[in-house]
């Protein structure tokens, strides 16, 4: 390493026309000067950057414990994205290209102060942040890397890679939308409602403005917010996956097509409908209102289907319209206080799993068509 590059004897793996895999060691020390790590945020448009969960000190230390003891190994590679300014050159001579894997050297810029890093982790960045603080600064440990200017493609590697391991449900979520190339069905279904909770979190006139906990989210926000955005997703995939649902028709299954501004409409008329009517119970933490606990945000998403069955979400009277509807069972609701009689729950009682979740569901349902019955 020279005081302007670092020269590392790196191997080429070409996986696919164009997209090249070097495998390669760089130090502790190295991995710092050249590596950001692109934390998830937002911007002063509310327009989503990074990708990278916030730091997860216990497991950092625990990393940290490992790594200063007698004789560390160390084999998960750390996955970077590179800069088109790094530049591989093959080796020359015999027996060093078997047809899969061939060998050379990668040269990898070190900045000057003030310049951009030439590296950008997309796996690993608990394990970075450990080594950074190790003792030990000239510890090996392997990378493997790809090249990629772009944040779009870094996240669509970040989502690929992380999408089968314990992340936060939410941080996968929430990068879904910015996410354009093919994914898996089980993550695609995801980025509809993933992309309509950002904006029921971030337009004005929404009900759930500010509301609603996002990865990207700074820690003060965080903190105020109080309904879990995988609440929110799982009751929009709920209904747009459900033939019954008032979301379903908005989705055109033969061509893949979704009438999202339709959806749109539909879910501001009924949620801020939902909002006038229990206005005691809105906006409180879920340990303090059920409505805004995810049990309550599951229920209330099923109960939709039926009262925006006949309302037109686009109509003057769209949100006045949903209050009468609900005001139908408004009497029965127990979200702050009481009990729920025929369930025979305390109103605390209930939790965001699939059983209260159904019971909740039934009994809501219920009672809305019963009382519409006897109107």
């Amino acid at each position: 390493m020279n005081d302007r590059a670092i020269n590392r004897r790196a191997l080429l793996v070409q996986q696919s026309e164009g997209t090249p895999i070097y495998l390669f060691a760089l130090t502790a020390n190295e991995l710092e000067r050249v590596a950001e790590i692109s934390r998830i945020s937002r911007d002063e448009t509310g327009d989503l950057i990074g990708y990278q969960r916030p730091e997860v000190r216990k497991h950092v230390e625990n990393i940290i414990e490992y790594l200063d003891s007698d004789g560390p190994i160390f084999p998960n590679a750390i996955i970077l994205s590179l800069s088109s300014r790094c530049r591989f050159t093959r080796s020359r001579g015999p027996n060093v290209d078997d047809g899969i894997v061939a060998a050379g050297t990668l040269e990898i810029p070190i900045p000057g102060p003030g310049e951009i890093r030439p590296a950008w982790i997309v796996d690993g960045q608990q394990r970075t942040l450990a080594l950074q603080r190790a003792r030990n600064q000239d510890f090996p440990v392997p990378v493997a890397a790809f090249v990629a200017d772009t944040v779009e493609v870094q996240r669509e590697q970040f989502v690929r890679i992380n999408s089968t391991k314990p992340l936060p449900a939410g941080l996968v979520t929430e990068l879904l939308p910015k996410i354009t190339a093919q994914i898996n069905p089980n993550l695609a279904l995801r980025r509809i409602p993933s992309a309509l909770v950002d904006q029921l979190n971030q337009q004005p006139e929404s009900p759930f403005v500010g509301l609603i906990k996002r990865s990207s989210m700074p820690v003060e926000h965080r903190r105020q917010a109080v309904i879990t955005d995988t609440s929110l997703v799982k009751a929009l995939e709920e209904a747009l996956q459900s033939p019954p649902s008032c979301l379903f028709p908005y989705r055109n299954i033969a061509t893949g097509e979704t009438d999202v501004d339709g959806i749109w409409a539909v879910l501001l008329a009924y949620w801020t409908g939902v909002r006038d009517t229990f206005p005691e119970a809105w906006g409180l933490p879920p340990t303090k209102s059920r409505l805004m606990h995810g049990v309550g945000i599951r229920a209330m998403g099923r109960l939709m289907d039926r009262v925006m069955a006949t309302i037109d979400p686009i109509a003057e009277d769209a949100v006045p319209l949903v209050r009468a509807e609900l005001e139908l069972i408004a009497g029965q609701c127990a979200w702050t206080r009481g009990r729920w009689e025929e369930l025979g729950y305390n109103w605390n009682q209930l939790q965001n799993v699939p059983r209260d979740v159904k019971v909740l569901s039934n009994f809501l349902i219920r009672s809305y068509l019963h009382a519409k019955a006897g109107r």
